[in-house]
């Protein structure tokens, strides 16, 4: 157990946050895999911008890392550029 006050307080804050955190990247995870599964391209265009917009904003408040939401924008825009 925690001997400071801060301590305790800190372990608090860390798990709300991690929760936040897990809720977030788990939403993230499920917009990829659901635009991965399309393969009408009209539907699958309509989504990437907001799977886009959602990368963006997780890797600003480093939920994920930068060059993780770059490689899956990457990856995804190669998937709808080859659906037909």
């Amino acid at each position: 157990m925690a001997n400071h006050k801060s301590s305790v307080k800190r372990i608090r804050q860390t798990k709300t946050k991690t929760l936040h955190n897990k809720y977030y990247a788990k939403t993230m995870r499920n917009a990829v895999r659901k635009l991965r599964a399309m393969t009408d391209k009209e539907e699958a265009v309509k989504l990437y911008p907001s799977v886009q917009k959602m990368l963006d904003k997780l890797a600003k408040t480093n939920i994920i890392h930068k060059n993780k939401a770059a490689n899956l924008k990457s990856s995804l825009a190669l998937h709808i550029n080859s659906l037909g």
